[in-house]
């Protein structure tokens, strides 16, 4: 089969020929029928500071996608062949106190697809079966694929109250266009998205966002303070992992406001804490991928109710073989989410 590869700790990527890979025990193999890219895949391919001191080379990389269960290990269980699944990436160990206490999205002992081990950037990907979710056979593979990120969004959303709120979302990559109709479908007063990208700022517009700001010509700060009465936000979405994004997200937070932070920063940055956080009394909640399955069920409800389109954050379809298209895509920031068929 043919699969995107890192196989060395080098700037680029490599198509090379593999063999199908055979499920273990408790694993299943799935065709796969779509995959996205994510930043993380560019990350990966440019060879940046994080990859270098995160991923070891050869590594099949790209963790999101769909396909239909063609085989599976002896003791696989929940999933039969002919299912059509996605994939919870964060492959949990279910047996830390994390994962005995709920919360396996953080498990001591993760290994992420497409990260620390083998993903789906190919005709074929085998995962754990404790890690597929069953899909409905009504949803669009393309769409299906692009449920990881959606679940970031609905993970992050979902630890703020957003009903009849002002909500300041930085940064509008797939995830924070995706929260955009998410903050929308849970009853936000007003969606307020900032991207420096123009491509990026129309999507917000076209997928429900209220006000888009433009932080290298508008002053953010006093447009989102203007278009809420003077109080600012209610609450900020971070999602932009920008140190500008960051500092003006958080000085237009309301007092008392409530914080769902997602991006992660390039590397650490100066920040006034006490101005911004301590005296202004909010509430932060760090967010690291979806609650497993508490999070997957809520994209199922936003999806099958027609509240969240992801028609509308899909812009480009590509074969897997355009892979390089797709990254420099990512890298321009002109496009939504890219979903690609091997």
């Amino acid at each position: 089969m043919k699969a995107v590869m890192k196989t060395a700790p080098k700037q680029g990527f490599e198509f090379a020929e593999l063999p199908v890979p055979k499920p273990g025990p408790k694993e299943i193999l799935v065709k796969v029928k779509a995959t996205s890219i994510c930043g993380t895949d560019v990350h990966i391919t440019e060879w940046d500071e994080w990859a270098q001191n995160r991923i070891k080379p050869p590594l099949l990389y790209g963790h999101e996608f769909a396909g239909e269960v063609v085989e599976k290990g002896g003791n696989a269980e929940g999933v039969e062949v002919g299912d059509f699944v996605s994939a919870e990436t964060h492959v949990y160990c279910s047996h830390c106190f994390q994962c005995q206490t709920g919360n396996a999205h953080i498990c001591e002992n993760v290994k992420i697809l497409g990260v620390d081990i083998n993903g789906c950037f190919a005709e074929y990907a085998a995962i754990p079966a404790s890690n597929a979710w069953k899909n409905s056979k009504k949803i669009n593979p393309k769409h299906a694929s692009a449920q990881e990120p959606l679940g970031n969004a609905v993970h992050t959303v979902s630890y703020c109250n957003v009903r009849d709120a002002n909500v300041a979302i930085f940064g509008m990559g797939p995830i924070g266009l995706c929260a955009v109709q998410v903050c929308k479908a849970y009853g936000a007063r007003k969606v307020i998205a900032v991207n420096p990208g123009e491509y990026r700022r129309k999507l917000a517009e076209k997928n429900g966002a209220d006000l888009v700001l433009n932080p290298k010509e508008d002053d953010v700060v006093k447009e989102i303070m203007d278009a809420t009465d003077g109080r600012g936000s209610d609450v900020l979405i971070e999602m932009s992992g920008s140190p500008q994004g960051i500092t003006q997200g958080f000085e237009s937070l309301r007092p008392g406001g409530e914080v769902g932070f997602l991006g992660i920063p390039p590397k650490p940055f100066e920040f006034d804490w006490s101005k911004n956080v301590v005296f202004k009394g909010c509430t932060i909640h760090g967010v690291n991928g979806r609650k497993i399955w508490d999070t997957w069920y809520r994209s199922r409800s936003l999806l099958e109710s027609g509240k969240v389109d992801l028609g509308k954050i899909v812009t480009h379809e590509l074969r897997l073989s355009d892979f390089a298209e797709g990254i420099e895509l990512m890298k321009k920031g002109e496009c939504g989410k890219i979903v690609m068929t091997p």
